[in-house]
């Protein structure tokens, strides 16, 4: 199939018709190769996704820490 880069910002692109990422299989991330002459588009090795414990709070964790009076009190002197 012959397609046409199109400008895409201050980028270039090309349309994959649907057809062609059927038979791909290609779904979320892919990863680009690039050598001379030639762009391979193929599935993104799947990744470890680490997050660090202490990052990670709950909505009941945040809403009980931050849910007390002198949190009002301060609020309500910087109004």
């Amino acid at each position: 199939m012959i397609t046409t880069l199109i400008a895409i910002g201050n980028s270039r692109g090309i349309r994959i018709p649907k057809p062609l990422l059927s038979e791909s299989g290609l779904e979320g991330e892919v990863e680009l190769q690039v050598t001379k002459g030639e762009i391979k588009i193929v599935a993104a090795p799947l990744r470890k996704k680490s997050v660090s414990s202490s990052l990670v709070m709950s909505e009941g964790v945040l809403g009980a820490d931050w849910n007390r009076p002198e949190e009002d009190e301060a609020w309500e002197s910087l109004q």
